[in-house]
């Protein structure tokens, strides 16, 4: 009989012509991070848009190799923790996910805080820790509540968030005329009332959800110009939001994101809370200091409110604030095999 020796599966190494990308993952309401440890070399560049911008046209078979399958998965989402490009921030970051890359990230601000300060790669102080982030979209500031130890829970004041329009209408294949929202938390989204259109917003109507959101997404996409007032990398719709009621009495409504190539988010989505903290203080809904919690397709929660009402770029705007949760799930490391025909990834939704 043959014996096995897990020992050397434990201690193997990869030939030196493979590469390794090693990673820490995290989630936040249920949404993945995966915050990259090793594997991207230096990223030149003298913001955070010129490193994304290298990123996308130099080191893009990375995102693929480890966001896409047979490492990640469609929905997958990732973390280059990057040098500082401001003189006041702490460090930075670029968002990946199965499309390519994300002008800002709520859920990926709340992963990253908590993953940096319970690693001990920054200082934790209690009760609170601030952090200071450069993101595509600009600096989020982040604070860490900390309770024994361990960060309880971490609020972030966002970018300057505003409405487009309200009330805009489109005609959507197979769904007709759809009345949207349109608003940027960071990202500029679709927002649509899912009990209008009858689309359910549980974890078991996910295939409708995606083609839905795909298909309202790329209708406004072609019926109008996106238009950031002052970053042209910024001028895309990132999303849809179907918004509906919310299932726990704990919750004042709920958010289920459609967002990239599809890819569903499984938390209430941290920019597209800020739009819809926009949308609510535009309608006279929500005053500075009023506060209202939006559950996720999978019940977890994000708290956001009006921090403070701001100009920018002529249009009233808001900085939101957005709290959430969460937890560091593992450590991995990947291995590149030049002779793997799938060696960067393939997406099959």
């Amino acid at each position: 009989m043959t014996r096995f020796q897990l020992d050397k599966l434990q201690y193997w190494q990869p030939p030196s012509t493979w590469q390794r990308v090693s990673s820490i993952d995290a989630h936040t309401g249920g949404e993945p991070l995966r915050i990259y440890l090793d594997g991207y070399p230096e990223i030149p560049g003298a913001s955070i848009s010129d490193k994304q911008r290298y990123c996308r046209e130099h080191l893009d078979q990375l995102r693929t190799a480890t966001v896409w399958e047979p490492r990640g998965h469609a929905d997958m989402y990732g973390c280059i923790v990057t040098d500082a490009t401001t003189p006041a921030a702490d460090f930075g970051v670029i968002f990946t996910h199965n499309e390519g890359y994300s002008s800002m990230c709520g859920h990926g601000i709340i992963a990253v805080t908590t993953a940096m300060l319970e690693t001990g790669a920054v200082p934790m102080q209690a009760p609170e820790t601030p952090l200071l982030i450069d993101s595509p979209a600009g600096l989020i500031r982040a604070f860490a509540r900390i309770d024994g130890g361990r960060v309880s829970s971490v609020y972030f004041h966002n970018v300057p968030s505003y409405v487009v329009e309200l009330d805009a209408c489109v005609e959507v294949p197979g769904l007709g005329q759809v009345r949207y929202d349109l608003a940027f938390g960071g990202a500029y989204y679709a927002y649509v009332d899912a009990a209008v259109l009858g689309v359910d917003t549980g974890s078991d109507n996910a295939a409708q959800l995606i083609a839905s959101g795909r298909a309202i997404k790329q209708a406004v996409m072609a019926s109008r110009a996106i238009e950031h007032p002052h970053d042209s990398t910024l001028s895309f719709l990132y999303g849809t939001i179907f918004i509906d009621q919310s299932r726990d009495s704990a919750a004042d409504s709920r958010n289920v994101c459609i967002f990239a190539d599809g890819e569903l988010d499984r938390s209430p989505t941290g920019t597209g809370v800020s739009g819809r903290a926009a949308i609510h203080h535009a309608r006279g809904e929500l005053g500075v200091g009023d506060s209202i919690v939006i559950e996720s397709i999978v019940g977890s929660r994000f708290r956001t409110c009006v921090h403070q009402t701001v100009d920018y770029a002529g249009r009233v705007a808001i900085i939101p604030e957005v709290e959430g949760q969460a937890f560091l799930t593992g450590r991995h490391d990947f291995f590149i095999d030049p002779a793997d025909p799938f060696a960067h990834g393939f997406l099959i939704r």
